[in-house]
C-alpha cells in the first residue's frame, strides 16, 4: 500500500496523521519520519486531545495548536516529498491551506 495523501489532524481516535487515500490513521514510525518529528506529532496530538476535552473553548490555544499542526504538515512535506500533505483543524472543523 502506497500512501499518496496524508492529512494532519487532531481527532481523538487518531494518531495525528490520517491516510487521505484509504482512510484510517497511520503512526509516524510506519511512515518512516524522523524520531524528532514523530515525537513532535505525538505531543501535539496529546495537547489537541486536551483542547477537545475542554470543548475548544480557549480560542488562543486552538490557534496555537493549528499553527503547530500546520508546521507539522510542512515538516512532513519536507521529510516525505512524494506525498501530498493537508491540514484539518478539528477546532474549526475545516481544512486550512498550508502556506
Amino acid at each position: 500500500m502506497k500512501i499518496r495523501t496524508l492529512i494532519v489532524d487532531g481527532m481523538l481516535s487518531g494518531t495525528g496523521i490520517r491516510d487521505g487515500d484509504q482512510g484510517g490513521y497511520v503512526s509516524p514510525s510506519d511512515l518512516g519520519v524522523s524520531l524528532e518529528l514523530g515525537l513532535r506529532i505525538s505531543k501535539w496530538h496529546e495537547r489537541y486531545e486536551n483542547a477537545h476535552f475542554c470543548q475548544f473553548v480557549d480560542t488562543a490555544e486552538n490557534q496555537v495548536l493549528d499553527m503547530q499542526g500546520l508546521e507539522i504538515a510542512r515538516l512532513l512535506m519536507a521529510e516525505l516529498p512524494k506525498v501530498k500533505v493537508k491540514y484539518y483543524s478539528n477546532a474549526e472543523l475545516r481544512e486550512i491551506p498550508i502556506n
